[in-house]
């Protein structure tokens, strides 16, 4: 199973349209949407091409392969626009014979475990900071970064798994930046 994870899109089309180009390309199965869609937030000042209704569009027309958790920026007008539930605070997912526990980073995440049995991969955005790191028990924390403001000077990125295993790609060209 291939499934594209990305976290923070915060109303941004223009990356938007690249990591779905990217997910097309890749002919992925699922699309994990881990939070913070439509609104830049306080702190983030409006980035360059702002338009949630665009992007609320954009998603809409993918519904059927979109899974997708709240942001600490996600509110009910937002579930207003989007087609697809995204007031949900974490779920979880079973995929080649891994249990993902999909969540935003904004309460559960490295220094706040969810209680989940071992072997479990955490998937979180919110810090805008990609990751990859094992944990004791089999437990992996997975942050795909972000697609439209990246922090810590990362670039821009996303998150994929291929049969089970996990990368994260750059936004730019779809090529591992960590695995």
């Amino acid at each position: 199973m291939k499934i594209l994870f990305f976290s923070d899109i915060h109303g941004v089309p223009s990356t938007l349209a690249k990591v779905l180009e990217h997910a097309d390309a890749l002919e992925v199965d699922r699309l994990v949407i881990l939070g913070d869609l439509l609104y830049h937030g306080p702190r983030n000042g409006v980035p360059d091409f702002y338009d949630p209704k665009l992007v609320s569009e954009m998603l809409n027309a993918r519904k059927n392969k979109i899974l997708t958790v709240r942001g600490n920026c996600d509110c009910e007008v937002d579930q207003m626009m989007l087609e697809f539930p995204v007031l949900s605070n974490y779920a979880e997912l079973s995929a080649d014979g891994r249990r993902f526990f999909l969540t935003h980073g904004h309460v559960y995440n490295a220094a706040n475990l969810p209680p989940v049995p071992d072997n479990t991969v955490i998937v979180h955005g919110h810090t805008h900071v990609p990751e990859i790191t094992g944990l004791a028990d089999g437990i992996v924390i997975f942050n795909p970064g972000s697609i439209s403001l990246p922090k810590n000077d990362h670039p821009r990125t996303f998150g994929l798994s291929i049969d089970g295993e996990l990368s994260v790609r750059l936004l730019e060209d779809g090529s591992i930046y960590m695995q």
